[in-house]
């Protein structure tokens, strides 16, 4: 009887060594593609021709204004429509300037480097970022990332390098190669601003990259 607890017990503990070390002898990749609902990030000659436009539209809104003043000292009835026109004008420019900070925290990216443990055994290399979707959400690419393989790896977006407080994000597709996960709505990623390869079976870290805006 003793003997068969043994071999019940050996055949047990076999097993879970042999779910424990078997994936560090497989790999996989997947290259996934950029979302299509991704926002294209606006360039340095793009933005510099923006900041033109909105000076030449400022220096038209100057000419302007000098009109309506000339205007106004003429004929006393333009300068009361002049004035509401005016006032209209700037609850327009107020309106804009909102929106345009809601889309800038919307549009706010992230990006960094992943460095692993360094054991020997546990790795994960690679970069990662951000990309602002058309529907106000984000998704997590990983960019040539490769990692050693391992049991139940998560892709965690967490507070510290322990996993105390984290969003998980989801398994992790593979082992290799670029790939996309989405970022639960209204995550703070000022608080949750570090990316885990994490080992839920075991709870052990493989990687971890800190985000930093862009």
């Amino acid at each position: 009887m003793n003997k068969l607890i043994i071999v019940a017990l050996v055949a047990i503990i076999g097993m879970g060594v042999a779910y424990a070390i078997s994936p560090y002898f497989t790999s996989s990749t997947v290259n996934e593609a950029l979302p299509n609902s991704a926002i294209p990030l606006k360039t340095e000659d793009t933005t510099m021709k923006d900041e033109s436009m909105m000076k030449d539209e400022s220096m038209m809104k100057d000419e302007s204004m000098m009109k309506d003043e000339s205007m106004m000292k003429d004929e006393s009835m333009m300068k009361d429509e002049s004035m509401m026109k005016d006032e209209s004008m700037m609850k327009d420019e107020s309106m804009m300037k909102d929106e345009s900070m809601m889309k800038d925290m919307q549009m706010q990216t992230y990006a960094g480097t992943f460095v692993g443990v360094g054991d020997g055994i546990h790795d994960a290399q690679g970069m990662v970022r951000t990309l602002p979707l058309n529907d106000g959400n984000n998704v997590l690419r990983l960019e040539n990332f490769k990692a050693t393989n391992g049991p139940d790896l998560y892709v965690y977006l967490s507070t510290d390098n322990k996993a105390s407080e984290f969003v998980s994000l989801g398994k992790l597709k593979a082992n290799n190669g670029n790939q996309n996960y989405d970022i639960p709505e209204n995550t703070d990623l000022e608080k949750y601003s570090k990316v885990l390869i994490w080992c839920k079976a075991f709870g052990v870290l493989f990687g971890n990259a800190d985000l930093s805006p862009q």
